[in-house]
């Protein structure tokens, strides 16, 4: 069945049942490989991606589900600019592996949208159910700061529940 999606301010069309996740979507049947397969039952993160500028779990979502604009971390930079998150993941050197950042930038950049400035404790529970394997959540939150505008500094590498 065809489904009309607006994936990156583009539309897209593709074929597929209805019941098929969003992931496999834009995995398979799109070629956009940014967005990516952690745990397929919606708790780690790694399959995040923006609908109508909120964070979902790609990997839950049915297709048919689906109505708004989507954005996946290929399309989260415009006009050539990264956006605010992705440059300060650059300066903070965030990712180790890189497999989860994709989703950890989108989940950050929901909560941008809804706390400009958001506290330690916003960025805690926002971000708390995104995992990394690596241990990088104090970089990742000093990066949200950075984006947010303002510097945090990075006092380690290990995990104090962001």
């Amino acid at each position: 069945m065809p489904f009309q999606l607006n994936i990156n301010r583009k539309s897209r069309t593709v074929d597929v049942e209805g019941d098929t996740p969003l992931l496999w979507v834009l995995r398979d049947a799109l070629d956009m490989k940014g967005t990516k397969y952690g745990c397929g039952v919606g708790q780690c993160g790694a399959c995040t991606v923006l609908l109508n500028g909120h964070a979902i779990r790609s990997c839950l979502t049915p297709v048919s589900g689906v109505n708004g604009n989507i954005t996946t971390i290929e399309g989260l930079a415009e006009n050539g600019e990264l956006h605010p998150l992705q440059q300060a993941w650059v300066d903070l050197d965030v990712p180790q592996c890189g497999y989860c950042q994709g989703g950890q930038i989108l989940t950050a950049a929901a909560l941008l949208a809804e706390h400009p400035k958001p506290t330690d404790q916003q960025i805690a529970a926002t971000m708390n159910g995104n995992l990394c394997r690596c241990g990088t959540y104090n970089r990742i939150k000093a990066a949200i700061h950075q984006a947010a505008g303002f510097q945090s500094p990075v006092k380690g590498d290990t995990h104090d529940g962001i």
